[in-house]
């Protein structure tokens, strides 16, 4: 499980890194993340989880969040899907910057997927999506 300082609760802590995140899609997730100190990332978001709590953070957390839509499956498969991501993410939330936030976005196909491979589609993204942008050839 995530710390609530972790977790990204707010509709527009959503909407806030996905406009302003680096898309990366690979295999069955599509990732959207956004690094402290990006040009255009909005100053207005709250660095604050959406309730208080008694412990103080010293530094802006690295945050997550994930969405996964009705096309995945029932309830239950999605569950099983956010839990599935959300313990991937916990592993990894540690190799990214102070203040960073990462959106994981399940395609349908992450229902049927395996554990290892959403593990492997998560790396490769986050991947892609740390990668300095460069030009794309003609």
């Amino acid at each position: 499980m995530l710390a609530a300082a972790q977790r990204l609760r707010r509709s527009s802590d959503f909407a806030a890194a996905v406009r302003a995140g680096r898309r990366a899609g690979r295999g069955v997730l599509v990732v959207h993340l956004t690094l402290p100190g990006t040009p255009g990332t909005p100053t207005d978001v709250s660095p604050k989880p959406a309730r208080t709590t008694a412990a103080k953070h010293t530094s802006a957390a690295t945050r997550a969040g994930f969405v996964v839509s009705k096309a995945v499956g029932p309830a239950v498969v999605r569950n099983v899907v956010r839990r599935r991501l959300r313990h991937l993410v916990r592993e990894r939330l540690a190799d990214l910057p102070e203040g960073s936030t990462l959106v994981v976005r399940a395609l349908p196909a992450a229902a049927e997927a395996s554990y290892p491979r959403l593990g492997a589609d998560l790396d490769a993204a986050i991947a892609t999506a740390r990668a300095p942008r460069g030009r794309r050839p003609r």
